[in-house]
C-alpha cells in the first residue's frame, strides 16, 4: 500500500509539473506527437495510414515463429483448421521468402492470398500456394453479366449528367498525387532521405537536390501499373515480368516527365533492377516495393472507386472500373488458364471487403442491358429532386452514385444508408474527407438522402423500377453461383450470402447473420420441387438450393474437379447464342448459366448446346437428356440455370 501511494504521489507530481513530464517524455524510446504530423513525418512503418497497427518484422525468423505460434499449433494438431487465408501480402518485406516459411510449416494444408491482381497481371508461379482468395474471379465472372453494347451510351451520359468527363485512369492518377501528398506523405519522405543517402555514396549523383529526388519517386508511384514487384535483393532476383514492369514505368515517367532527366531516373531504375549493389540499395528496392501497395490500395480502392461513378457494379477491389465488361470466350480462357496454373485457387463473389455484395452487382448488371430506360429514370428523378438541394449546390455526380447504389440494394432503410453515404463521400476525398470534414458539404448531401426517404411518391417509383430489374438480377446471382460452384477452384461462400444478400462496403457488410433461418430452409427444400423453389425466389431460396446441389455434385464427383478436373468450353448455336456460358469439367459435369438475361427474355427459340456423347441428368430436375443438340428452353426450364452430369 505505501508503495503504490508512493507511486500515486510520483505521477501526480509529474502531471503538475510540465517540465518533469517533459523530461520523463524525452527518456522514451519514442517521440509523442500530433497525430496530423504522420502525414508527413513518421518513424516506423504502419499498416495504410492506421497510426495504431505497428508493422513487425517477419522476416526475422524468430518473429515469424512467435507470430505464428497459436496458428501453427492449430495446424498440427486434430482441429478442424487445414488451410491458411494470408491478408495483405503485398505488405511483406518478401512475400516469398515468408510463403515458402509457412509452406514448410503447412506442407499439405490450403494456402491462399489476398494478392489483388491487376486485369493483365499473373499470380507469381514461384509461390507456394493454391492461389489467391478470389478477387480475380469476382471481376472476372461479374464481366459476363455486362452488356458491352451500352459502353458507349452510358458513358456519355455520365458526363453529361455529372461534368465528369475525366477517365478512371485520369482519376486514379490524380488520387496517388493526392494520398501521397495528404495520407502516405510520410513514406514517400522516408524513401526520399533513404536515396538520397545512396546518391551520397555515389559522387556522379550525390549532387540531386532532396527536392527532385522527392518528385521523381512521386512519379515513378503515381505510373506504377500494378501494386508492387517482388524484387529480392536478399538474393539478388529479379523476374523477367518485374523487369518488364519496372522498365514500362520508367518509360512513362521519361515520356511524360522528361524534365526530371534520364540521369536521375536511369539510376533509380538500375538501384530497383540490382544493377547497383549495396546494402543501402537493398533496403531501398525493399521498402519502395513496400510503399507501393498502399499507395495503390488507398488510391484506387479506398479513393477513386468513390469518385468514378460511370458504372459502379464495376468498381470492385482488383477490379478496373474503365474496363466494360469481358466476352465469353475471355472468361473461358481466364478459366483455362486457372485450370493449368491454379486448380485449387480460391473463388469468391463476395467478402468482408468487397465494396457491394454479389446480388448488388448482379442487379446492378442488368442496368447495362437497358441503357436507355436506365437514362430516362434517372433524368426524371433528378429533374423532380431538384428542390430538395435546397439552397445547396446540386453535386450530380455523387446523385448518379446514390440512384445507383438505392437501385443496387433496395430495399436499404435510412439507417444502413446514411452511414454508408457518409463514409463514402469522406472517402472520396473531394468535398470532404475523415480527417477534414467540411460540415456545409456533407449537410447538403445528408439533406438530400433526407428528402429522397421523405418523398413516398419517389419511393413508389424506386419499389417499382427495382421490381422490374428483380428477376433478371436474381438469375445473374444463380449464373454467378452455378459458375463459381463449377469453374476451376474452390467456391467461397461469405457469410449470409447462402440466400439474397443486399450489402454495401464495411460494416455494412458485417452484420449478424441469422444461420438458424438458413438451417430451417436447408430442412425444408428437401420439400419442394425446383418448380416450387423458383417460385419462392423472394425469400432466397433458389440461391440456397443451388449452392446445395453444387456442392453435393463436387461431394460426389470430385474427380472431375480440382487439378484431376479439365476445363472444356461448351458453346451455343443459335439466335441467343452470346447470352450463355457454358464449360464441361472433367468429361462429367457440365454447366449452363445464362447471361444477358433481357436479351434472352423472350425464351431461347432455336438456341441449342451441343453434349457430349453419352447421357446427361440434369441435376436440378432429374431429367435425361441424349446428346447431341440440346434445346436451351427445354434445359433451362423450369429452374434458370442448368447443371448436368454424366449418367452412368
Amino acid at each position: 500500500a505505501g508503495a503504490a501511494a508512493a507511486v500515486d504521489h510520483t505521477i501526480d507530481t509529474i502531471n503538475r509539473d510540465h517540465a518533469l513530464l517533459h523530461e520523463l517524455l524525452e527518456r522514451q524510446n519514442y517521440r509523442l506527437a500530433f497525430w496530423r504530423t504522420a502525414r508527413q513525418d513518421l518513424g516506423y512503418r504502419r499498416f495504410f495510414d492506421i497510426n495504431t497497427l505497428i508493422g513487425l518484422r517477419t522476416e526475422h525468423e524468430q518473429v515469424f515463429a512467435d507470430i505464428h505460434e497459436l496458428l501453427f499449433q492449430w495446424l498440427g494438431s486434430n482441429t478442424e483448421v487445414d488451410g491458411v487465408r494470408v491478408d495483405h501480402p503485398d505488405g511483406l518485406l518478401d512475400p516469398e521468402q515468408y510463403l515458402t516459411r509457412l509452406r514448410e510449416r503447412v506442407p499439405s494444408g490450403w494456402i491462399v492470398v489476398e494478392k489483388i491482381l491487376m486485369p493483365d497481371e499473373h499470380m507469381r508461379a514461384s509461390w507456394p500456394v493454391s492461389g489467391t482468395t478470389g478477387y480475380d474471379f469476382i471481376n472476372q465472372v461479374m464481366g459476363l453479366f455486362i452488356d458491352p453494347d451500352s459502353e458507349e451510351t452510358l458513358t456519355r451520359f455520365y458526363g453529361d449528367f455529372t461534368g465528369e468527363t475525366r477517365t478512371f485512369p485520369d482519376i486514379l492518377r490524380e488520387k496517388k498525387l493526392q494520398i501521397l501528398r495528404q495520407v502516405l506523405g510520410s513514406d514517400l519522405n522516408l524513401l526520399t532521405s533513404m536515396l538520397s543517402n545512396i546518391c551520397e555514396r555515389h559522387p556522379h549523383h550525390r549532387d540531386y537536390t532532396r527536392q527532385e529526388l522527392h518528385e521523381a519517386l512521386r512519379e515513378l508511384m503515381v505510373d506504377f501499373p500494378v501494386y508492387r514487384t517482388y524484387v529480392r535483393p536478399r538474393v539478388g532476383h529479379v523476374s523477367e515480368e518485374d523487369a518488364r514492369v519496372i522498365a514500362q514505368v520508367f518509360q512513362c515517367v521519361m515520356t511524360r516527365r522528361p524534365n526530371l532527366g534520364s540521369d536521375l531516373l536511369g539510376f533509380i531504375r538500375d538501384i530497383l533492377l540490382l544493377k547497383i549493389p549495396g546494402d543501402l540499395e537493398s533496403d531501398f528496392v525493399a521498402r519502395f516495393q513496400q510503399v507501393t501497395a498502399p499507395v495503390m490500395a488507398k488510391s484506387a480502392e479506398d479513393t477513386a472507386f468513390y469518385c468514378y461513378h460511370r458504372f459502379i457494379a464495376l468498381n470492385e477491389v482488383g477490379g478496373d472500373p474503365g474496363r466494360y465488361g469481358i466476352t465469353v470466350e475471355q472468361f473461358h480462357t481466364w478459366c483455362q488458364d486457372m485450370q493449368r496454373h491454379w486448380p485449387n485457387t480460391m473463388l469468391a463473389t463476395s467478402t468482408h471487403d468487397t465494396k457491394r455484395s454479389e446480388d448488388v452487382r448482379a442487379r446492378l448488371a442488368v442496368l447495362s442491358e437497358m441503357p436507355a430506360r436506365w437514362i430516362e429514370t434517372v433524368s426524371a428523378w433528378s429533374s423532380n429532386h431538384t428542390r430538395c438541394w435546397g439552397a445547396h449546390t446540386p453535386d450530380h455526380n455523387f446523385e448518379y452514385f446514390l440512384y445507383q447504389t438505392l437501385v443496387g440494394v433496395w430495399p436499404l432503410e435510412e439507417a444502413r444508408a446514411w452511414p454508408y453515404f457518409e463514409k463514402a463521400m469522406r472517402e472520396a476525398k473531394v468535398h470532404t474527407s475523415w480527417t477534414d470534414s467540411q460540415k456545409d458539404y456533407e449537410e447538403s448531401i445528408r439533406s438530400f438522402v433526407r428528402s429522397l426517404y421523405e418523398n413516398e411518391e419517389f419511393i413508389q417509383e424506386l419499389d417499382c423500377f427495382v421490381e422490374g430489374l428483380d428477376t433478371f438480377g436474381q438469375q445473374n446471382s444463380l449464373a454467378q453461383t452455378l459458375i463459381k460452384l463449377t469453374a476451376p477452384g474452390i467456391p467461397d461462400f461469405y457469410q449470409g450470402a447462402e440466400l439474397w444478400n443486399f450489402s454495401l462496403v464495411d460494416p455494412d457488410n458485417r452484420r449478424p447473420v441469422d444461420y438458424d433461418v438458413r438451417r430451417w430452409w436447408l430442412r425444408e427444400l428437401s420439400e419442394l420441387s425446383p418448380e416450387a423453389i423458383w417460385q419462392r425466389r423472394k425469400e432466397g431460396l433458389p440461391k440456397l438450393w443451388l449452392i446445395q446441389q453444387g456442392l453435393r455434385i463436387r461431394r460426389e464427383r470430385p474427380q472431375a474437379f480440382g487439378h484431376t478436373g479439365s476445363y472444356v468450353p461448351l458453346y451455343a448455336r443459335g439466335e441467343q447464342s452470346t447470352s450463355v456460358v457454358s464449360f464441361m469439367r472433367g468429361g462429367e459435369v457440365i454447366a449452363i448459366a445464362p447471361r444477358l438475361r433481357l436479351h434472352a427474355q423472350g425464351g431461347w427459340p432455336h438456341t441449342v448446346i451441343d453434349l457430349p456423347p453419352g447421357q446427361w441428368r440434369q441435376e436440378l430436375d432429374g431429367r435425361v437428356f441424349d446428346s447431341g443438340a440440346c434445346r436451351l428452353d427445354e434445359v433451362l426450364r423450369p429452374f434458370p440455370v442448368g447443371l448436368l452430369c454424366k449418367v452412368g
